[in-house]
């Protein structure tokens, strides 16, 4: 088995059921979701998007609420205001063109406002069930870390992962280091001593022995 094979298989062992920790009962709900995400955290999200979404659950309940309301109803997430247009934005092209349904294509999903590559992978991959790999900075920063890949480009770590991820493992892969990363290889304070992947990890061999007993 390759040193490839051996970190998805143990990922999948560490999470079996690994899926996105973004609270959401539809499509569209998923999609502001992942919006609101961008630079945010999931706990942050979720706290409010579970009082939103009881709310205001559809596309129109969103443009009727308007852009000031949901302005208030988002408030205490980073980066509020833009996110607030731009889910008013894409909320009209969705009732506009797509009938208030979330499009599948990534071409179609990139063209709505707020949602980069990144984000039209993670739809891709959660709701439609596509083998989408998603950089985020948790993959990106494990992909160098396991010597996955040795670009910084979201997109050449994209490209690099298709390459050598077994298509088995594809569709659960993103999820997997995302949760690795945030609750094991964390950026500041990564627990290599509670990680199954310590002998298989580049970035931890490069460590000098001093180093290892503080991370």
């Amino acid at each position: 088995m390759s040193r490839i094979e051996k970190i998805c298989q143990r990922l999948s062992q560490s999470f079996p059921n690994a899926k996105t920790e973004l609270n959401y009962i539809s499509d569209y709900m998923f999609l502001v979701s992942v919006v609101l995400s961008a630079q945010s955290t999931d706990v942050q999200v979720n706290k409010v998007t579970t009082k939103l979404f009881k709310k205001y659950q559809t596309v129109n309940d969103i443009l009727a609420l308007g852009l000031d309301n949901l302005l208030e109803e988002i408030k205490s997430i980073g980066l509020y205001r833009r996110k607030a247009e731009n889910i008013m934005a894409l909320s009209h092209i969705l009732k506009e063109k797509y009938a208030g349904s979330v499009p599948r294509n990534r071409e179609d999903l990139e063209k709505l406002p707020g949602v980069g590559r990144k984000t039209a992978n993670v739809i891709r991959n959660i709701l439609f069930d596509e083998p989408a790999i998603a950089v985020d900075t948790h993959v990106l920063r494990l992909s160098g870390r396991l010597g996955l890949s040795s670009e910084k480009n979201p997109l050449k770590v994209e490209q690099d992962l298709e390459k050598i991820i077994p298509d088995a493992h594809k569709k659960n892969i993103s999820n997997m280091l995302v949760l690795h990363g945030r609750y094991v290889c964390k950026a500041q304070k990564p627990d290599c001593s509670n990680c199954n992947l310590r002998d298989l990890c580049e970035w931890k061999r490069t460590l000098p022995e001093e180093t290892e007993q503080q991370v």
